[in-house]
């Protein structure tokens, strides 16, 4: 679908940010520059890169000369990338406009380019940081959470935690049908019960002690305070193993 002159309209009267970077360009702009950005783009989940309108507001379309050759550009950031990015060309009474529509990058893989991985900060594009990196990886690894803890029951999880799980969702959602349905019925519908088994998320949020100790040995808090960094025995210790 072809961009109509009102949407660049509303476009040049938003808020510059991840998802959006407007370039004055008057007469041209690097390719080796515009795929950074486009990278940048597909890592904060996709985007628009709109040459031709001046960078501050109020902003003003001025037009550019930049990437006469539409077909070349997209074929270079094709093979650059392997994502279809859609360059499009605008006609506006005040000059031409290019805007550049960046797809968000696949989950759990960054979008690099000669081993360099973009990301926004502030105006500026800068490496993307190596927790930032991790993060993206993890997307794809299985949510552990979710998976079903096979020797647990209903039966583990402690009625007290329950209601006030009831509680604070009824009171963040106003659903009076919360008050009301089976235990069963709330933990399903919170997805903390699947197909009647109980997942890791429910006992860690609603376990038993004895369940946690059973089930989750490793899941534990232990919070200690001492009067100075130096000294090696605690003033106070409490230790945290339930929902």
């Amino acid at each position: 679908m072809k961009t109509t002159l009102k949407q660049l309209e509303t476009w040049i009267r938003s808020t510059e940010d991840e998802h959006l970077e407007f370039k004055q360009a008057s007469r041209q702009f690097d390719s080796e520059k515009l795929t950074r950005y486009c990278i940048a783009l597909a890592n904060e989940g996709g985007g628009k890169l709109i040459l031709g309108v001046t960078d501050k507001p109020p902003r003003k379309i001025e037009g550019t000369r930049a990437f006469s050759n539409i077909g070349k550009i997209k074929g270079q950031l094709w093979d650059r990338l392997h994502l279809r990015i859609d360059v499009e060309e605008i006609i506006h009474p005040n000059g031409r406009v290019i805007a550049v529509h960046v797809p968000p990058r696949p989950i759990g893989r960054p979008v690099e380019y000669r081993g360099a991985y973009w990301m926004r900060s502030n105006e500026a594009l800068v490496p993307m940081t190596p927790d930032k990196l991790q993060q993206i990886f993890a997307e794809a690894e299985p949510d552990f959470s979710a998976q079903i803890c096979k020797e647990a029951t209903i039966g583990d999880l402690d009625h007290h935690a329950i209601e006030i799980f009831r509680k604070r969702w009824h009171r963040r959602s106003g659903n009076d049908e919360l008050l009301n349905i089976s235990s069963e019925q709330l933990l399903e519908d919170a997805e903390l019960l699947v197909d009647g088994g109980v997942t890791y998320a429910a006992l860690i949020l609603l376990g038993t002690r004895k369940a946690l100790g059973i089930h989750l040995a490793q899941a534990e808090a232990i919070f200690e305070y001492r009067s100075k960094e130096t000294s090696l025995s605690f003033q106070q210790r409490k230790e945290y193993r339930k929902g």
